[in-house]
């Protein structure tokens, strides 16, 4: 079979396009923007792209196009699909005819969180020997890529809430018939197509509707909004993990961050000790784990695979430094967009800077926190007023002002002289350059390339101080 997929530099189809390959099709695409990571994946895989959505794509005859949901009437490409009157097809309907069939799906959903949960229940059900098939909407250190098949019955996926296509409104997740299904925290997100988080709790609701008798949900203890949607109806067994000790039946964690033991109420079952930060990766390990359990992992081999578990791409990823006279500066990638993971991430890697002091009474390192208003939530501004409660334990925070249709600079205002706004890349660039000095660490959030922000950076730091 000939698959042409449209939006094939997303994550999520791009991974389909690699399944795809793997499988045995012949697979093209094309996407309006090609940049890394997807973009270096694909080609290595030998898929080709193509720049654009021209209609002239319609010569390449394939048996389907599958659509991704970035498209909307008026793209050209898409027109001429249906003018034609040619097959298409959604990328998660896709999946699920082609792969996930007959196979026991574990999904992982919720608000944050998703990608580094997936990758982690993924390799510990490999380290485990069980084969697992995933795809993950990002690229995990440990496996160099972000899908594969897997040998074995069961595959892990990321399950996105996000609408499946513009004919289909649904939520991508409900095609994936999971048997296990993790629901990690909820938020209101995605604030384009839902207008607030009861819209949001309905489409997990259909999600839980999926799940079988035999199956088990895997649900965040603390997150109000799981609650309700589990009091709406639940027919499968529930693992809740995120509890207090007193609480039977749980997951629940002891100890650090970065070094800590699950229970089950007293019982220990296993412990973790890794680089990740933050309490909300404890919480990710613990989902992973309950997860796993469900599919004859015991959470001690589960726990223990954590150990050499390196994270996904984009997340705090250092992408290169420059040594200044008196210390160097460091630049991060991270896929942040939403405000809350925007705080997790700085509050991270501020904790994490604060513990390796060199010495009692050094200088703080700073962190110069960097943002593009990216994601369709935060260009409508739907919560550019939490933007400065995200971004105060940065000491100086620089934003990309667009085309948004409010103003960056006005919703940055609380935090004072700390925040400057530009209106482009490279203006932003410059002025991180003028404000950087030694021992500085830039984070860089954005969920998409950002106009390649980071090699500018760097370029412009060795430039200015060679």
């Amino acid at each position: 079979m000939h698959l042409h997929i449209l939006g094939i530099c997303g994550t999520f189809m791009g991974g389909l396009a690699a399944l795809a390959r793997e499988a045995g099709h012949r697979v093209t695409g094309c996407d309006a923007e090609v940049y890394p990571p997807m973009s270096e994946q694909l080609r290595a895989l030998g898929i080709e792209l193509i720049e654009g959505y021209g209609a002239g794509q319609m010569a390449l005859a394939p048996d389907v196009f599958v659509v991704g949901n970035a498209i909307k009437r008026g793209n050209p490409l898409m027109e001429a699909v249906l003018d034609a009157g040619v097959r298409y097809t959604s990328g998660p309907q896709w999946l699920a005819d082609h792969v996930l069939q007959g196979r026991h799906v574990l999904a992982v959903a919720g608000t944050h969180g998703k990608t580094t949960t997936t990758a982690m229940l993924a390799w510990m059900l490999d380290q485990a020997g069980l084969q697992p098939g995933f795809l993950v909407g990002g690229v995990p250190l440990n496996f160099g890529v972000s899908a594969r098949l897997g040998g074995g019955k069961c595959f892990v996926i990321e399950a996105d809430e996000y609408d499946t296509a513009l004919f289909d409104k649904r939520s991508k997740f409900v095609h994936y018939r999971p048997r296990t299904a993790v629901l990690n925290n909820l938020e209101h997100d995605h604030a384009d197509i839902f207008p607030d988080l009861a819209a949001i709790e309905t489409q997990f609701h259909h999600l839980v509707r999926t799940v079988p008798a035999s199956g088990r949900l895997v649900v965040n203890a603390r997150d109000a909004a799981l609650q309700r949607v589990l009091a709406r109806g639940c027919w499968s067994e529930v693992l809740r993990f995120g509890t207090k000790r007193e609480e039977p039946g749980g997951l629940c964690a002891r100890g650090e961050a970065q070094s800590f033991d699950v229970l089950r109420g007293n019982l220990k079952l296993g412990h973790v000790a890794w680089d990740l930060l933050g309490e909300h990766n404890q919480l990710n390990a613990l989902a992973a784990i309950g997860a796993a359990d469900h599919v004859g992992v015991a959470p001690e081999i589960a726990a223990a695979a954590l150990s050499t578990f390196q994270n996904v791409r984009r997340r705090l990823e250092l992408r290169g430094s420059v040594a200044l006279t008196g210390g160097e500066v460091k630049v991060y990638d991270d896929f942040a967009h939403h405000p809350t993971a925007m705080r997790v991430t700085v509050g991270g890697l501020r904790r994490r800077l604060d513990q390796n002091a060199s010495a009692p009474g050094a200088p703080r390192q700073r962190i110069l926190a960097v943002f593009e208003p990216r994601s369709n939530t935060m260009k409508l501004g739907t919560m550019k007023a939490q933007l400065p409660w995200a971004l105060e334990e940065a000491d100086l925070v620089f934003g990309l002002q667009g085309d948004y249709g409010w103003s960056v600079r006005e919703a940055l205002a609380p935090l004072g002289p700390s925040a400057a706004v530009a209106v482009s890349v490279d203006a932003l660039v410059a002025a991180i350059v003028q404000a950087a000095r030694p021992g500085d660490h830039v984070l860089c959030m954005s969920n998409g390339g950002f106009g390649g922000i980071h090699g500018k950076l760097l370029d412009a730091l060795k430039a200015r101080h060679p």
